[in-house]
C-alpha cells in the first residue's frame, strides 16, 4: 500500500527574517540572490493570486517554510539543497519531490510547479489524501 501524503511543504532558499527578506529583496534585485519557489509563489512583495489559487486546488495543504525556520526534520530532508519541495506522509515521512533544478524549470508558473508535484507523486508512488488506490 503507498503512502499517504498529509501536506506539502516548501522550502525558500530565503531567510524569513525582516532583514532576511529584505537582503532577499535587495539581492535578488542586484541579481545576487535566486529563489526559484519564491518566482513561483511570490511577486515583488505578495504572494501571486495565481499562486494562491493553484495552491488551493492541490490535493493536499501546501505549507512553506524559509531556511532559517524550517523545523529540524525538514531541515534534514532537505540538507541545505534548497529550495525544495517535499511531501509529509501520514506516517511522518518526508520524501523529496522537487529540488532547485526542478523548480528552476518551473520558470515562476504556478501551473508547471503543480504539474511537477502531481507526476512526481505518482513516480514516487505516494497517494493523495482523497485518491486512495483502486
Amino acid at each position: 500500500m503507498a503512502e499517504r501524503i498529509s501536506r506539502l511543504v516548501g522550502v525558500y532558499d530565503a531567510d524569513g527574517s525582516v532583514l532576511g527578506e529584505l537582503r532577499y529583496f535587495v539581492g535578488a534585485r542586484l541579481g545576487r540572490a535566486h529563489c526559484s519557489l519564491c518566482d513561483v509563489t511570490h511577486g515583488l512583495v505578495r504572494e501571486r493570486p495565481e499562486w494562491r489559487t493553484t495552491r488551493d486546488r492541490l490535493p493536499a495543504p501546501f505549507v512553506t517554510f524559509h531556511r532559517d525556520d524550517q523545523p529540524s526534520g525538514v531541515r534534514a530532508a532537505t540538507a541545505g539543497d534548497l529550495p525544495a519541495v517535499l511531501a509529509e506522509t501520514t506516517a511522518g515521512a518526508l520524501v523529496r519531490l522537487a529540488g532547485p533544478e526542478e523548480l528552476r524549470a518551473c520558470a515562476g508558473s504556478p501551473a508547471a510547479l503543480s504539474e511537477l508535484v502531481e507526476s512526481t507523486v505518482s513516480a514516487r508512488g505516494l497517494e493523495w489524501p482523497d485518491r486512495a488506490a483502486g
